[in-house]
């Protein structure tokens, strides 16, 4: 008879820690399930920001050509009196 009771004891203790056992790997596999939602996430933010930088140096360097044509046919117009005043037909 004790020799039963400490066997379903021993049953009941086992039974515990697979449980445990059980919930642990659960939450490690959960830890790195949003580990790695985490880095996905700093990748994608990176890579969005690293596109933004670059969209950024397209459109300064396209504000500089703007702003040279516009200096150089603003030039060209206002030259252009200068020009009838010496032509000579």
């Amino acid at each position: 008879m004790l020799k039963a009771i400490i066997t379903k004891i021993l049953l009941a203790i086992l039974a515990a820690l697979v449980a445990i056992g059980g919930a642990l790997t659960y939450q490690q596999h959960e830890a790195a399930k949003a580990a790695a939602a985490v880095a996905k996430a700093a990748a994608i933010l990176q890579q969005q920001q690293k596109e933004a930088e670059e969209r950024r140096t397209e459109d300064e360097a396209f504000r500089r050509r703007v702003e040279a044509d516009k200096k150089k046919h603003n030039s060209a117009a206002a030259n252009e009196g200068k020009t009838w005043q010496k032509y000579i037909p």
